[in-house]
């Protein structure tokens, strides 16, 4: 499975394999949950997600959250991107109830439970301005000739192995290194390391906005050619629970439900491009 917040899907998209740790072993490893408290699992330096002083877009609204359910709002910090990955991330804090709450499950994840989204967003292409390259699509001819940035086992990267085009491809790896940010991303198109970089909206909204030179356009549907399949690059992103938490998924939909307008407001200040639900689910697996 990949999550495309920390894989682009970073979150789409990022690998997620067999946890490791069983629900059955987890459920007996804490007593159930305080009502009166609701307690997050976050990374701790991972703008523009989250981090320790609360300055993500996931702190955010997870203090609006907690706020709406009058709850007090705890966080347990551990890294998304330590050994094992999300998949880690998830068994370790989330399965062994070290906390109940994750901000960042794509919708449809088989492995644990999951509110309705609380936003979608997609995938991107980032370019130079000066380049006028114009890449709108997987297709363009644009991409057969400038060198293209993608972060590894992302969507991104399955469409540029069925296109032919991973030869003149480079992997960057911001998603499995705990020292990495996603400016990163951005300053290899600035500094002309790459032509375009294929990421995950969301990673790079907030830091969008100290690279004049650079602009962005998304990255649509397609089908890409007889016997090819569609891909979707847009991905609707929950907040996971437990699988079998029904009590505090139901909470966390009616808040979802009744906050709509201060959820896009929060995330509109970190530059989280909303989209329209797709006209297709996109499962994360797929």
């Amino acid at each position: 499975m990949k999550n495309p917040a920390f894989r682009w899907a970073m979150l789409g998209a990022m690998a997620i394999a067999g946890a490791g740790v069983s629900h059955a072993a987890a459920a007996n490893a804490e007593p159930a949950a305080n009502s009166h408290v609701l307690r997050v699992c976050a990374d701790p330096d991972y703008l523009p997600y989250s981090n320790r002083a609360g300055q993500g877009f996931e702190n955010k609204v997870a203090e609006l959250v907690a706020k709406a359910m009058g709850r007090k709002l705890e966080y347990t910090w551990a890294s998304y991107r330590g050994h094992g990955g999300y998949s880690n991330f998830l068994a370790e804090n989330l399965d062994a109830r070290k906390c109940d709450v994750v901000m960042n499950l794509p919708y449809g994840d088989h492995e644990d439970g999951y509110t309705k989204p609380y936003y979608r967003s997609s995938y991107v292409f980032i370019t130079r301005k000066d380049k006028h390259l114009h890449i709108r699509s997987m297709n363009s001819v644009s991409l057969k000739m400038v060198k293209i940035g993608f972060e590894e086992d992302t969507t991104p990267e399955t469409a540029i192995k069925l296109l032919d085009l991973i030869g003149n491809a480079v992997p960057f790896h911001v998603a499995s290194n705990p020292t990495a940010s996603p400016r990163e991303l951005l300053q290899a198109v600035q500094d002309g390391k790459v032509g375009v970089m294929i990421t995950w909206e969301p990673a790079i909204g907030d830091f969008l906005k100290d690279y004049p030179d650079l602009q962005m356009a998304r990255v649509p549907s397609e089908e890409y050619g007889p016997g090819l399949p569609t891909v979707n690059y847009t991905y609707g992103m929950s907040m996971g629970v437990r699988k079998h938490d029904t009590a505090l998924k139901d909470a966390l939909d009616k808040v979802i439900a009744t906050h709509k307008t201060e959820i896009a407001a929060t995330l509109a200040k970190y530059d989280v491009k909303l989209m329209a639900n797709p006209r297709h689910v996109n499962f994360p697996n797929q």
